[in-house]
């Protein structure tokens, strides 16, 4: 009887988060207690999302509770007076344009490819044992799998953005069991999450050696996926590519069938005036942190700018590097003198212009954990985050306006989930 209560301890615990709207679909849980407890899969919203099939052992729910991002996410606060923490931004050691300096990698990349060139350089000087990220599902090409890469040419398969559901983090403890060095490429969230895991597992610390993310646009459920293909006139049973960007930059949003015809749709447009919505899961839209903060770098689109504006139009792939521990910086650098990545330089008013829907989510945080508390319902709790910096750097009428927003989102519903 005694193991009665921890197992419905557990399964409170994930439950609650899914329920409430906070679960980020990241994996760890099933991590930490093993396929056989909990299981990650598609649930009928079309979100990556946790389900408990037996009974988890205590020290697992302890370890579920300390590392889930949806829990808990902690920022860096204040680091050493040798790092700039930015308004927004966070800590900011250094910041550039950067690109991979292998023209096929930089083509094939969402922008740049500069995480790509980071990963092979990591894997060819023995850095790294392997690279945890994601990849398009070979069997279902709009869903996507994580992907534990060995050599380069597995890792440049990974490349490309992902917006949809994914759950990177469900083969940390294969590699944590297995004693290899490892780098994790993944969402801001993700990178949170081994974090908070390296507070509990001493393992996180001397293995997974390099935390990288870029600026998370969020996730969207599988629904949108399959209205794109539909919109094509494709049965999801012929679909044998789907991408969401890449092949140049920003790159068409693709869809291929086995039969060999293509249907390409413009970025951003692709998500503008179409019959279907690029509608995040709740979790992304209270986010205290779409850009990375506790990440070693963050690796968001370099975009050209016009007028102050960002342009869109087809160009040579350039990401911004922005660079957040000394770790990071060591790599950044070693990276550069191997020949793996080119740097440029970028100015932080530049970043502002060309990620001004990061800048506003993250400057309207605080807002939304205030009206989830005055509305009775669970919020993240997000230490470190520097919420009062943030809140006057917003000011009151974005405060405003976001504070709104998530009291309409409370009240229609948005936040609350079936746990199957």
């Amino acid at each position: 009887m005694k193991d009665k209560p921890d197992s419905m301890a557990v399964r409170s615990i994930v439950e609650e988060v899914v329920r409430s709207g906070r679960c980020t679909g990241c994996g760890l849980c099933e991590s930490i207690a093993g396929r056989d407890r909990i299981r990650m899969g598609i649930n009928m919203r079309g979100h990556m999302r946790p389900l408990v099939t037996g009974r988890v052992p205590e020290a697992a729910e302890s370890t579920i509770r300390a590392a889930c991002p949806g829990i808990r996410v902690s920022g860096t606060g204040r680091p050493d007076g040798r790092v700039e923490v930015h308004r927004v931004w966070g800590p900011v050691r250094e910041v550039h344009r950067s690109w991979a300096a292998s023209e096929p990698v930089r083509f094939t990349g969402a922008a740049g490819g500069t995480l790509t060139a980071l990963s092979h350089y990591l894997l060819a000087s023995g850095r790294v044992d392997a690279v945890l990220h994601v990849r398009a599902s070979k069997t279902q090409p709009w869903l996507t799998d994580s992907l534990i890469s060995t050599d380069c040419e597995t890792a440049t398969s990974g490349a490309q953005s992902r917006y949809g559901p994914a759950a990177p983090l469900v083969q940390v403890h294969r590699l944590l069991d297995s004693g290899q060095r490892f780098a994790v490429i993944a969402k801001p969230c993700d990178i949170s999450a081994i974090r908070a895991l390296a507070a509990v597992d001493p393992r996180v610390q001397v293995q997974a050696r390099y935390l990288l993310t870029f600026f998370c646009g969020g996730v969207h459920d599988e629904h949108t996926s399959t209205a794109v293909i539909r919109y094509h006139g494709v049965e999801r049973s012929d679909v044998s590519l789907f991408r969401y960007r890449g092949q140049g930059w920003p790159g068409p949003l693709r869809v291929q069938t086995t039969a060999g015809q293509v249907h390409d749709l413009p970025y951003p447009g692709a998500w503008i005036g179409k019959p279907w919505r690029y509608d995040m899961q709740f979790r992304c839209k209270i986010c205290p942190d779409a850009v990375g903060e506790v990440a070693d770098l963050s690796v968001p689109d370099g975009w050209v700018l016009k007028d102050g504006k960002p342009v869109y139009d087809e160009a040579p792939g350039t990401n911004v590097v922005m660079i957040r521990t000394e770790r990071g910086l060591e790599l950044v650098q070693a990276a550069v003198a191997a020949g793996y990545l080119v740097l440029a330089p970028v100015t932080m008013a530049e970043v502002d212009a060309m990620h001004v829907n990061h800048l506003n989510r993250r400057l309207g945080a605080p807002a939304h954990a205030l009206a989830l508390r005055l509305r009775g319902q669970p919020a993240l709790s997000a230490p470190g985050y520097r919420g009062l910096l943030t809140a006057r750097a917003a000011g009151p009428r974005r405060l405003w306006r976001q504070f709104r927003g998530t009291l309409r989102r409370v009240r229609r519903g948005e936040n609350r989930e079936p746990v199957i």
